[in-house]
């Protein structure tokens, strides 16, 4: 039988099943995009203040894309499972959810009337959306009265103008929208581009005054790695222990971070969800949890996926249960990358914890993140990642920073490609080719077609062009990286660890 209201309350004692009062509840969100990540993380936590009766709202979701149906979200009353793999505190857990907070899924192609009659429901206040990176931009002659409008700000306009008419310009009735793109700043980025839909298309002024001073245009950062739909073999044993079909079930991991920025009281109060769990944030400055993510979880990322992947390692979780890249990556982590962000932001307590949980999450072995993908624009994550910590490192010591150079060493390495007959460039893994997606994939091939190794750290260290700055100016550092680079090269990673080790 498929997951659906009739099959409610399910009798299996391992899932979580909603109760009936919640479909009840009013609605109190509208949220665009009906994507995994939405799914596994805003919705998790509305859900879950639903039923501790915290929140007490459901969620009109808007399919905005083209792609795919809502058939199976009808089906299923936009009910899913939701399931939660992972490590928590060195335990091993896993834990399935019925979500419940889903009240209905309306097509912005075919529905959009229905979208904007939901305008009139003074109970929706809040707004989040996902549609990706590519979703935040600027369509100059995309038309609000359109049916739809073509891109997400256009339609987040059309809404907002059809709620400004329906309550005859309240600032009471403004709302509260939390973009979940994955942009620094989002928000900001957001109100700027609707603003500007707004002075294209004429819009009166007197709204443009109501679209800023009525609605809050919130920052926020997302942290949970929501993998999607299980493989299949592991989807159909879910589904025999659970005792029903889901066409809709989704992974994720255990960790989860939801930091959104507001200093607005009013907005605190509609968000009342976050009183559910200490890792939805609410604050006036969201830099610090940005600046933990970014250094600590992806800036360890990027000193690490060149050496593992020259290791002969393919996924993160296989790196992290070898012993020396293990405590290589723990240690770049802990002992280096961690010392430069504390201070009187971020307390060493507070990034130590954060490094806890990013190991444990690297660990996760329901997830496969492949080192390959992390190597995607290898250099420019290098440059604003990592570029960073290496200067603040020397600012705060006169010795080189070991593990950064080993990182830096293996990086420059795993830059050493040749041009295919696709026009794309490719390096070699024992025997074996493995492309190199970086714009700067042609200036290193050049690179070591003409020069040795021996010569190619200092040329790549003092580019300015590259990294905004000559890192070989910086005592040591220069000498460091050739020489893991030619211990890499004759000996390989592995037997250069373990001389580093018992060095």
């Amino acid at each position: 039988m498929q997951l659906s209201k009739k099959i409610l309350p399910v009798s299996s004692d391992k899932v979580m099943s909603p109760e009936a009062a919640l479909f009840e509840l009013p609605e109190k969100v509208l949220q665009f995009g009906t994507g995994v990540l939405l799914r596994g993380l805003p919705d998790y936590y509305i859900d879950k203040a639903n039923k501790q009766g915290i929140f007490n709202g459901r969620i009109v979701v808007v399919k905005s894309t083209d792609n795919g149906a809502t058939d199976a979200f009808d089906v299923q009353d936009a009910l899913y499972t939701q399931c939660i793999r992972g490590i928590a505190e060195q335990q091993m857990t896993q834990e399935y959810i019925i979500n419940s907070a889903i009240s209905r899924v309306l097509s912005a192609k075919t529905q959009w009337n229905q979208i904007l009659d939901c305008v009139a429901n003074a109970a929706i206040e809040i707004i989040i959306s996902n549609t990706t990176e590519v979703g935040l931009v600027l369509v100059e002659d995309d038309n609000i009265l359109a049916n739809p409008p073509a891109s997400f700000p256009g339609k987040l306009l059309a809404y907002l103008f059809e709620r400004y008419k329906c309550f005859h310009g309240d600032v009471h009735k403004g709302m509260v929208i939390i973009p979940t793109e994955l942009i620094t700043d989002n928000g900001d980025k957001l109100l700027s581009i609707v603003l500007q839909l707004a002075a294209i298309n004429k819009m009166e002024q007197h709204f443009i005054d109501w679209l800023e001073a009525a609605n809050c245009f919130c920052n926020s950062l997302v942290d949970r790695i929501v993998p999607g739909r299980l493989p299949a073999e592991e989807q159909k044993a879910a589904e025999a222990t659970l005792g029903y079909s889901d066409e809709l079930m989704i992974m994720s991991e255990v960790y989860s971070l939801w930091a959104i920025e507001t200093s607005s009281h009013k907005a605190k109060e509609m968000l009342s969800f976050a009183k559910v769990d200490d890792t939805v944030i609410i604050t006036g400055d969201i830099d610090k949890y940005r600046e933990l993510k970014l250094r600590l979880l992806n800036g360890t990322h990027t000193f690490s996926c060149g050496l593992a992947y020259l290791a002969g390692f393919d996924l993160v979780k296989d790196a992290m249960n070898d012993k020396l890249l293990g405590e290589f990556i723990a240690d770049i982590m802990k002992l280096e990358i961690a010392p430069c962000i504390s201070g009187e932001i971020i307390a060493a307590s507070e990034a130590d914890e954060f490094s806890n949980k990013v190991i444990e999450r690297f660990r996760n072995p329901f997830i496969d993140h492949k080192w390959l993908s992390i190597t995607l624009n290898y250099t420019q994550k290098m440059k604003m990642r990592n570029v960073p910590m290496l200067l603040k490192h020397y600012e705060q010591h006169s010795s080189v920073p070991a593990y950064m150079a080993m990182g830096f060493a293996a990086y420059i390495l795993f830059m050493k490609c040749m041009p295919g007959e696709n026009g794309l460039y490719y390096g070699e893994r024992n025997g074996a080719d493995y492309l190199v997606q970086d714009e700067q994939a042609a200036y290193y091939h050049q690179l070591w077609k003409q020069y040795s190794l021996q010569e190619i750290p200092l040329l790549v260290l003092s580019n300015h062009e590259l990294w905004g700055t000559n890192l070989s100016a910086l005592p040591g550092f220069t000498d460091a990286v050739k020489f893991c680079m030619e211990s890499i090269n004759d000996k390989g990673v592995m037997a250069t660890l373990k001389d580093d080790q018992t060095s």
